[in-house]
């Protein structure tokens, strides 16, 4: 259970800048301590398990959000508020993103870093 308690990334802050990076996170975390189920529809979790992942997503709410879904139990519930809340955001930033990363102007940087790439691969 203390590792449930330690912050394992940055928690999801209330005005939803980093929702696509904590929604990644928290799934990969959740599956990897056999959690997973309990953030999806219909499953037959034990209430242990919902539990300990309704912890773990409290865990990594900022406090504005912590108060706002203090009622919330069950953490598939929560999982879909905050969807629903903040999901349209990946209509918003994504579309930015690969706008800016589409337009990158080298000339922008006094300098470059240039890596070898065959050491990569």
């Amino acid at each position: 259970m203390t590792d449930v308690m330690k912050r394992k990334f940055v928690a999801f802050e209330i005005s939803g800048k980093n929702y696509m990076i904590w929604v990644l996170d928290d799934e990969i975390h959740l599956d990897a301590m056999s959690l997973g189920d309990a953030i999806k529809d219909k499953t037959k979790a034990s209430t242990y398990d919902y539990a300990k992942a309704l912890i773990f997503l409290c865990h990594h709410l900022d406090k504005g959000l912590k108060i706002e879904y203090l009622t919330v139990k069950d953490p598939l519930v929560l999982w879909n508020d905050l969807k629903e809340r903040y999901d349209n955001l990946k209509l918003v930033t994504l579309p930015q993103a690969r706008y800016d990363w589409a337009h990158l102007r080298l000339q922008d940087f006094k300098f470059v870093s240039v890596c070898d790439v065959q050491n990569y691969f």
